[in-house]
């Protein structure tokens, strides 16, 4: 004689500790809950886009502050270089792109390495005018050349600086504004559920 072996339906336990009962699919009909299981939370509403669609397409990465100051660095050198190559060391091509490149310097530093990108700034301009610096006599030539370069475009190295410490100032005023939010509206819910 044959005997049907029959299963019992096995229950099912979510993160939020709720446990459901699998239910044959049927149009309409939902799992069942347990008596007394706490129900999912909704999801978070996603992060606002922003309002233009260029903005979307930029990149937003979080860099350390040794990744700031190397990404600073090599991009002056770099752009030393071509301008001694292209446009035969101007001191004016140097110095207006050494202003962007202070700005994503700190705009692209994370949160809790912020101080890092206005002591970064300047190494960065002092490593790229390198090239442009020239010099002649060996190592002593070289750094007498590169200290004279540094003191006559003193006044794009302090606008760069200046860039950088203004952005990292604002990002710091509103990363405590949030966080200080964030902890009122958590004191708010304490309160409420007491």
């Amino acid at each position: 004689m044959e005997q049907h072996k029959t299963r019992h339906p096995q229950r099912r336990t979510f993160a939020d500790g709720a446990a459901v009962y699998p239910v044959p699919a049927r149009p309409g009909v939902r799992p069942v809950r347990e008596p007394g299981a706490a129900r999912p939370r909704p999801a978070r509403p996603a992060a606002p886009a922003a309002p233009v669609p260029l903005l979307r397409r930029l990149p937003n990465p979080r860099l350390t502050g040794l990744g700031a100051g190397l990404f600073a660095a090599a991009t002056m050198l770099v752009v030393g270089f071509l301008d001694q190559l292209l446009l035969d060391g101007s001191p004016l091509a140097y110095g207006l792109l050494f202003l962007p490149v202070s700005a994503l310097t700190a705009l692209w530093v994370r949160a809790a390495d912020l101080v890092t990108a206005p002591i970064s700034v300047p190494i960065a301009f002092a490593v790229g005018i390198v090239p442009l610096s020239g010099g002649a006599g060996g190592v002593g030539g070289r750094i007498m050349a590169v200290v004279t370069a540094l003191a006559v475009h003193a006044g794009w190295l302090y606008g760069g600086t200046l860039v950088a410490g203004v952005i990292t100032c604002v990002r710091k005023v509103r990363d405590m504004g949030r966080r200080q939010r964030a902890a009122s509206a958590a004191a708010r819910r304490a309160g409420a559920a007491r």
